[in-house]
């Protein structure tokens, strides 16, 4: 069975201002996913599950659907404030997404086999999906899954700081925790990180989590648990969120699962500030004219 790749499409993109997720970015408008489902097909995935809201549902598949037909199978998820209540009443103030995580929970119905999981507005280049299809083929298990590990000087952003999960990795290689630095930047030809007004110098090869996990069939089970959890705790905070490393961080504390930390050296890009899109339409121009990419990705 070919591995899944989940993209998740259905955040509001608040600090960007639009709908980041179909900016054209390559020579023929290619968005940054089409860029990522490239690199997931040829890497050898079967399958691509998009996480989106139902309301731009019809003129997001009027731009896929046509570039995909015949490519890779493609499948809807809507994510609702609703779903996975139970019989918990939404509370009025809520109008945020309740995260990662529970947009991962809406997809139940359709995911029934291992998959990689990545944000839809992320350029993580073609090593990364290799890398997550060969261990989802030979390695991935209900007690194993992995997290490709970026290196921290591949992932900052030339118009600001950035906020990255800087991993702790224990002797295995496996994921010890991922500690969530919100202010991180160059400083001169140092990158530091900013807390309580000191700030921190991180060597430029520390590995980070940028969202892109291979989950085996056993995580929805145990993130629809921990969503229970979650909402009686923390359901009438307006802007509370159920993150994926939340799960993540919990298998491994309660001992069900290792999470090995595959490493790679791609260069990652992605618009976290308007002032980012010249910078990674420079970027998708370089890798095509050096050939990694085709001028017209779907031909």
């Amino acid at each position: 069975m070919k591995p899944t790749l989940v993209i998740l499409a259905a955040g509001m993109a608040s600090r960007y201002g639009g709908m980041k997720q179909v900016a054209g970015f390559g020579p023929n408008g290619e968005t940054i996913m089409d860029y990522s489902i490239y690199d997931a097909i040829r890497a050898g995935f079967g399958k691509v599950v998009f996480i989106i809201r139902e309301d731009f549902a019809d003129s997001f598949k009027a731009i896929f659907e046509p570039k995909l037909a015949g490519k890779i199978e493609t499948v809807y998820v809507y994510q609702k404030l609703e779903s996975f209540l139970g019989n918990r009443t939404l509370p009025a103030d809520r109008t945020k997404p309740w995260g990662t995580a529970h947009a991962l929970l809406c997809c139940k119905d359709v995911l029934k086999e291992p998959f990689a999981v990545i944000n839809a507005d992320d350029f993580y280049g073609q090593d990364g999906f290799a890398k997550a299809a060969a261990f989802i083929n030979t390695k991935v298990a209900d007690n194993l899954y992995a997290l490709i590990g970026y290196n921290l000087k591949n992932t900052l952003s030339e118009n600001g700081s950035v906020s990255r999960g800087v991993c702790s990795i224990d002797e295995a290689g496996n994921l010890v925790g991922i500690n969530e630095r919100t202010k991180i930047y160059k400083a001169g030809e140092e990158i530091v990180y900013e807390e309580e007004g000191a700030t921190t110098v991180l060597p430029a090869d520390t590995k980070v989590s940028m969202n892109f996990y291979c989950f085996g069939t056993s995580f929805i089970p145990f993130a629809e648990q921990l969503f229970e959890q979650f909402l009686d705790e923390e359901m009438n905070v307006p802007k509370s969120e159920f993150f994926i490393p939340k799960v993540a961080d919990e298998f491994i504390k309660q001992g069900l699962a290792h999470i090995e930390v595959i490493g790679t050296d791609a260069q990652w890009f992605g618009v976290t500030y308007k002032e980012d899109a010249p910078g990674v339409k420079a970027s998708v121009e370089k890798l095509v004219n050096s050939g990694e990419y085709p001028a017209n990705l779907w031909g």
